[in-house]
């Protein structure tokens, strides 16, 4: 099972990537948004925003989010490690309810191209 400290690094390099990406991508992260991460099997909670290409991680909290991002996803550890290093695909770990994610439409049609 993941750490939270794992998990939390395991962010930090989705932010790197999305950060240096470029094109479409890099336009789908220059949202600015307020974000949550909550790990189910760890319950526990990153919250921060999607702000200038990266995701800025601004507090840990124990148990589900306490306020309502404009982005929110929630998974497990692993699958948060595992979907961050390539061996999940974000499609399929949607697909069959293993990821949720939750955000206005326009911000989820943003979004996918990142996915």
């Amino acid at each position: 099972m993941a750490t939270v400290a794992e998990c939390r690094t395991a962010l930090e390099k989705l932010s790197e990537n999305m950060r240096g990406a470029g094109g479409d991508v890099r336009a789908a992260a220059a949202l600015d948004r307020t974000v949550s991460c909550h790990l189910t099997d760890l319950d526990t909670t990153f919250a921060g925003r999607l702000t200038g290409g990266r995701i800025e991680v601004d507090d840990t909290l124990p148990g589900p989010p306490g306020e309502r991002a404009q982005i929110r996803l929630a998974l497990t550890g692993d699958d948060l490690v595992a979907l961050v290093s390539g061996g999940l695909d974000f499609a399929a770990a949607w697909a069959s309810g293993r990821v949720r994610l939750e955000a206005s439409l326009l911000d989820l049609f943003r979004l996918r191209k990142l996915l």
